[in-house]
C-alpha cells in the first residue's frame, strides 16, 4: 500500500528554492523603498527651493524660516524633518531628512 505526499527531500527542496528566492527579493525590495524616499525627499527639495525663490522676489532676500515661507508650495515635504541651514540676501541652504535619507538643497541646486 502507497501513502500519498512527499518526501523528506523533496520538502528541502522546495525549502530551499524559497530560500534563495527570499534572498534575492529582499535586498531589491528594501533598494526600491530607499529610492522612493529618496524620491520624495527630492520633490520636497524642489518644493522648497521654489518656495525660496517666491519669498526672494517678495522680500529682497532668503529665509532659514520655513513657516516664513507658502506652506502650500511645501505641501510635498510633510512628514520630514526640514533642517535650515544659513539664510542670507543671496545663499541659503536646508537639510531635508525623510526617513534617514538626506538631501540638501542650496540655491545652487540639490544634492
Amino acid at each position: 500500500m502507497r501513502q500519498n505526499g512527499f518526501t523528506l527531500i523533496e520538502l528541502l527542496i522546495v525549502i530551499a528554492i524559497i530560500g534563495i528566492l527570499a534572498s534575492v527579493l529582499v535586498p531589491n525590495l528594501l533598494g526600491a523603498r530607499t529610492r522612493a524616499y529618496k524620491a520624495q525627499a527630492q520633490a520636497c527639495a524642489k518644493a522648497l527651493a521654489t518656495a525660496e525663490e517666491i519669498y526672494q522676489i517678495d522680500s529682497q532676500t532668503y529665509t532659514s524660516a520655513t513657516a516664513s515661507l507658502d506652506q502650500n508650495v511645501l505641501r510635498p515635504c510633510s512628514g520630514m524633518t526640514i533642517t535650515a541651514g544659513t539664510a542670507t540676501s543671496t545663499t541659503y541652504s536646508f537639510e531635508i531628512n525623510n526617513k534617514g535619507v538626506k538631501v540638501y538643497v542650496t540655491q545652487n541646486g540639490i544634492q
